[in-house]
């Protein structure tokens, strides 16, 4: 019987991991399930799966939590060195689909006991790239991807020499305004932006994929997940959302990944490697599909693109700040403070100031150095919204 945690339990990635070990409760044991303020909905996981602890992000929600756990012998515990704790529980597979920056050093201290990990935080390799890395390899530990599109690389290169590899092109949906004319997407809403065509995601992540900031994540996580030369990554508009990623060869050959619109295949991809088992999701039919059509993913529209290509560039620590500052950015359109378009603005004076303050970018890659980079990323878009 596998051990089993989920950081995240309660967002998208991780209720769509808890159906799949859910089909086979006689193969999983589960140690540990988080989750931020569903407090509700993370004591039912808890008690449906018999996990050993649960814990909740804000130590405001303990009390609640503490009393739908109550005669369940289930722990309960908040905080966020309570979160690093349930990861560093023993556990074959960990889950890592806690939102933003604070996924880090819980998928970091996952990594330490040697486990899989399960890497659906892309933000920790965004701001932590190599030391996530080195962390694994240290500790003889596995790290999987289970974002749709690092998945379908993962399983285009299985068995191929990366050597051979020419080019990784990644593919987008274009999100909620992928047909908006240029000239009223500062006039979007956060509702507006919060309707995905394709995926069922959460809100943040949904207007991510409007802005392509998302995408823009992805390319940096590209990156430091293979190991390649930013050049050989490219981005086109899939709107179709059936192939997640293709990769070119010497050859001329592209090796293309093509399945439905539903995480559980990155997941259970994820929990049953190497092997494959069946999983409950759609079975194309490729003649009602009819076509698939590609777009040029133009940085005129989008461009958290260009601003992905500056951050590879610029190394370091400027991923840690590129992030924290669209976080913040983020917060801000959500909370109708700045405008759709603003958002960019924001993270590229940024990192422009943050770049600017000689040896902060390329100081070293260490768990406190890139908490501190987050914070400065942080305060400086506060400053830079200020400023507007």
């Amino acid at each position: 019987m596998r051990r089993i945690s989920i950081l995240g339990a309660t967002g998208s990635i991780g209720r769509n991991t808890i159906d799949l070990i859910a089909r086979e409760p006689d193969a999983y044991r589960v140690v540990a399930l988080t989750g931020g303020r569903n407090v509700a909905q993370l004591a039912a996981d808890a008690r449906r799966l018999h996990a050993e602890i649960a814990v909740c992000a804000d130590p405001a929600c303990l009390p609640e939590l503490r009393a739908r756990l109550a005669g369940t012998g289930i722990e309960a515990a908040a905080g966020e060195a309570a979160l690093v704790e349930a990861a560093q529980r023993p556990a074959d597979w960990v889950m890592s689909a806690i939102v933003g920056a604070a996924g880090l050093a819980p998928g970091l201290a996952a990594l330490e006991t040697g486990a899989t990990l399960a890497l659906a935080n892309k933000e920790s390799m965004v701001c932590a790239g190599p030391l996530v890395m080195q962390t694994a390899r240290h500790h003889g530990a596995a790290v999987l991807p289970v974002d749709s599109e690092h998945s379908a690389v993962f399983q285009a290169l299985m068995g191929e020499d990366l050597g051979t590899v020419e080019r990784v092109i990644i593919t987008a949906s274009g999100g909620a305004f992928r047909d908006w004319p240029l000239d009223k997407l500062a006039d979007a809403t956060p509702e507006q932006a919060a309707t995905h065509p394709n995926w069922d995601m959460g809100q943040r992540i949904t207007i991510d994929s409007a802005s392509m900031f998302n995408k823009a994540l992805e390319v940096i996580e590209t990156k430091e997940f293979f190991d390649l030369d930013p050049s050989m990554i490219e981005v086109v508009v899939h709107p179709e959302s059936m192939i997640h990623a293709l990769v070119g060869f010497c050859d001329g050959a592209l090796m293309a990944h093509v399945g439905p619109a539903d995480m559980r295949h990155a997941i259970g991809y994820a929990l049953h490697h190497p092997a494959r088992k069946t999983l409950p999701v759609a079975r194309l039919d490729l003649v009602e599909l009819g076509q698939f059509t590609f777009r040029e993913a133009c940085e005129t529209r989008w461009p958290a693109l260009r601003l992905a290509r500056e951050v590879m560039q610029a190394g370091g620590l400027s991923g840690a700040v590129f992030n924290a500052a669209k976080e913040r950015a983020l917060d801000a359109f959500i909370d109708k403070r700045i405008s759709f378009t603003r958002m960019t603005d924001v993270v590229e004076e940024t990192l422009n100031r943050v770049s600017a303050q000689t040896g902060l970018i390329h100081a070293g890659m260490s768990l406190d150095n890139v908490r501190h980079a987050d914070h400065l990323g942080r305060e400086t878009a506060d400053s830079v919204m200020a400023d507007l």
